[in-house]
């Protein structure tokens, strides 16, 4: 009875509460997440998991609940990294990093995986496996592949369902959205590196100036965009970062650097757009005597949901008298979960943080502490219907 008690203790909503606002005062960058990732191992290991896997793709932590009968295996992911900026908020738990903070609401998202540990180690699944993980390197498009490398993650198949929601500023907070097909875009950015000569910049016709071709690209990114979010072909290629030559006023710029971000609803639409701007950029380059160089990063694949599992959280928000609304259109932003329902049966799901809630990756968002029950909730109720 006094370790019921305590665990009791540990798990109420307060309790959660006061650790999410620990891992807000904590934040840390992606690739360098194993405090936070030591700080869950030690609440989860409290809780009996069947197996607790760290170091995972990473920094990544895995708890497995597993009821030693045959049946179904259900994912739920949450994310561990934080984002370089720099908070503004004055409350107590505001970080105590300096550029660093939980601007996009992963310190929320773990203490809500880390109650349904506790809710699971309350009351275990009667048949099946449930596997809670905590991801690293989301933010930049890479933990979700690294994951699905690691052999101890492989070595969990198979996988039937996988889950995770984010929170979504400007919505009635609570209120679930959902979307069959994709729910987030295909999002990934581009390094294009031109090398030419440089010269004096009294003689530029000695030397190979890459300025015009970087206005080129600049021009073409705009061209092949197509900005109609009900077309097929709908892309966004967005300039982000150019840098050419020294500040030297006496060179002609000899090297110069473009880098875009680019977007589409579908995998396919991606790669199709992908081949046609590498093929322009190997002409462009060709053309103006330039040596080409690119590089692909911070890829997100489209997160695709499962109809069946969209259904399922669907039952689940309506068996808690939650608001639901489906979405007509994809959200344009890029989350990593896309590669878990590229490879499984699964969904990802928006839980609204507020309509006055500041916008994510803003200095002064914070997640709101009242989505915790409702997302602990949400995510127990799905399990139940699954291995029920």
């Amino acid at each position: 009875m006094k370790n019921m008690s305590k665990l009791k203790e540990r798990l109420s909503i307060n309790r959660l509460t006061s650790i999410r606002r620990y891992l807000h005062q904590n934040p840390e960058l992606p690739e360098r997440e194993f405090g936070t990732a030591q700080y869950l191992a030690g609440q989860l290991h409290e809780l009996g998991p069947s197996q607790l896997l760290e170091g995972v793709g990473g920094a990544g932590l895995i708890a497995v609940f597993d009821s030693g009968k045959e049946g179904p295996a259900v994912l739920f992911r949450s994310e561990l990294d934080a984002l370089p900026i720099q908070e503004v908020n004055d409350f107590d738990h505001r970080s105590r990093r300096e550029n660093v903070s939980h601007k996009c609401g992963h310190d929320g998202h773990m203490a809500t995986l880390l109650g349904l540990a506790g809710a699971i180690s309350r009351q275990p699944p009667r048949i099946g496996r449930v596997i809670l993980l905590f991801q690293p390197a989301e933010e930049i498009g890479a933990g979700a592949e690294r994951v699905l490398q690691d052999p101890r993650f492989e070595g969990l198949y198979p996988i039937d369902y996988a889950f995770a929601f984010h929170n979504l500023p400007g919505f009635p907070l609570g209120e679930v959205l959902l979307r069959k097909g994709p729910f987030t875009a295909a999002v990934k950015s581009l390094i294009v590196r031109l090398e030419g000569k440089t010269s004096h910049a009294g003689e530029p016709e000695n030397g190979i100036n890459p300025a015009l071709a970087i206005a080129d690209i600049l021009m073409a990114s705009e061209k092949m965009s197509v900005a109609d979010t009900q077309a097929e072909d709908f892309a966004i290629l967005t300039p982000i970062h150019v840098n050419m030559g020294e500040v030297a006023y006496g060179v002609s710029a000899g090297r110069g650097e473009v880098h875009l971000t680019i977007r589409t609803w579908t995998e396919e639409a991606m790669r199709r757009l992908s081949a046609r701007l590498l093929h322009y950029l190997g002409d462009l380059a060709l053309s103006h005597g330039l040596r080409l160089e690119t590089e692909w990063t911070n890829v997100f694949r489209t997160n695709r949901n499962d109809p069946e599992a969209v259904d399922i959280v669907q039952q689940a928000a309506e068996d808690f008298g939650m608001a639901i609304t489906h979405r007509d259109q994809p959200f344009r932003w890029g989350e990593d979960f896309g590669a878990f329902t590229q490879r499984f049966r699964g969904a990802m799901f928006g839980l609204g943080a507020g309509e006055s809630c500041p916008a994510l990756h803003n200095p002064d968002y914070d997640f709101p502490d009242e989505l915790l029950e409702p997302g602990i909730e949400l995510y127990k109720r799905i399990m139940d219907i699954i291995l029920e």
